[in-house]
């Protein structure tokens, strides 16, 4: 079954968040900056991906 297209910008989201942390050694208002959010923001969709520093392949964690 073929995801919804919420759930696929979701996803596309997530990754594209997750490569700008990396990008910014992990400076949240850096990866904001590339990204064209807010630090507030960042935050807010880190803590609702459950992105975390260091981890298994498909999440990374702090």
């Amino acid at each position: 079954m073929m995801d919804s297209l919420p759930v696929k910008i979701e996803k596309i989201e997530k990754e594209e968040i997750i490569k700008a942390l990396k990008e910014c050694s992990w400076v949240k208002i850096q990866a904001a900056k590339r990204l064209g959010i807010t630090e507030r923001m960042i935050g807010y969709k880190i803590k609702k991906y459950g992105i975390r520093k260091g981890g298994d392949k498909e999440y990374e964690r702090w």
